[in-house]
C-alpha cells in the first residue's frame, strides 16, 4: 500500500449524529437495493462491487479519516455515484441511519482483531451490535464477512448465528470462494500469496423469495 496523503475534507459529515434516517433514495436520487459495509479501508471492494452493480445503494463506513477520504478521492475519479462514504464510527451511526429491514446485504471486511482482551470492547462483532444488524437485514438477505485470522472467524459465525443468522451449510461452517467474488485491496495481496481467507455467508431466513441483485 503506497503512502496516502490526507485529504482535507471529512467525508460522510451529513450522515453523522442525525436523529432519523435519511432518505436514501433522495440521497442517490435513485430507489433501489441498500447496501452497508462497515470497515471499508480505502475502498478498494467498495468501490469495485459499486462499479459491478450500479442499481445499488451502497454505504460504506470508514472511521479512520485518512482511509475514508481517500476511498471517497479514488469513487469520485472514477466517476462512480452509487456509493457514499462516511468517515466515523460505525457503532454509533449505523443505528440511527437504518431501518429495521432496509438492508439487503451487509459487508463485513477484515475487521481488526484487537489482540488485547482490554480493548476486545472496541470490536464491532459484540452481542448487541449483531441483533442489531440482524434486524436491520431485510427477509432473505445476506451478511459476508472475512477475515484473516481463524480463531476470529469462528467466533464471528457463532456470535452472529447466536443472534439469528442462518449458516447455509450447517452451524459453525466456514465457506468457499465463489468464483465471482470481488477481493479487497487486502484480500488481493492473499490471493497472490496463497495466504488463507476465512469466510462466511450467513442469510436472514426469508419471508418468500431471497433478495437479489440486479447488475
Amino acid at each position: 500500500m503506497g503512502r496516502v496523503s490526507l485529504q482535507p475534507d471529512p467525508v460522510g459529515q451529513e450522515f453523522v449524529g442525525r436523529t432519523t434516517p435519511p432518505d436514501w433514495t433522495e440521497v442517490f436520487g435513485f430507489d433501489g437495493l441498500l447496501e452497508l459495509e462497515l470497515g471499508a479501508g480505502m475502498g478498494g471492494f467498495a468501490i469495485a462491487y459499486a462499479a459491478r452493480f450500479p442499481r445499488v445503494r451502497y454505504v460504506a463506513f470508514e472511521w479512520r479519516k485518512k482511509f475514508a477520504r481517500e476511498a471517497h478521492r479514488r469513487a469520485a475519479t472514477r466517476g462512480i455515484s452509487n456509493v457514499r462514504f462516511i468517515e466515523a464510527d460505525a457503532r454509533a451511526e449505523v443505528p440511527r441511519l437504518f431501518t429495521p429491514g432496509s438492508l439487503s446485504v451487509i459487508h463485513l471486511q477484515f475487521p481488526d482483531p484487537w489482540w488485547k482482551r482490554s480493548h476486545q470492547k472496541r470490536s464491532l462483532v459484540q452481542t448487541d451490535f449483531s441483533r442489531l444488524l440482524y434486524q436491520l437485514l431485510a427477509p432473505g438477505g445476506l451478511l459476508d464477512f472475512r477475515t484473516d485470522v481463524e480463531d476470529r472467524a469462528h467466533r464471528m459465525i457463532a456470535a452472529f448465528e447466536a443472534s439469528g443468522f442462518v449458516n447455509p451449510l450447517g452451524p459453525g461452517a466456514l465457506h468457499p470462494r465463489e468464483p465471482d467474488e470481488i477481493p479487497s485491496a487486502r484480500e488481493q495481496r492473499y490471493l497472490v500469496n496463497g495466504a488463507p481467507v476465512y469466510r462466511a455467508r450467513l442469510g436472514k431466513p426469508p419471508r418468500s423469495s431471497p433478495v437479489g441483485r440486479d447488475p
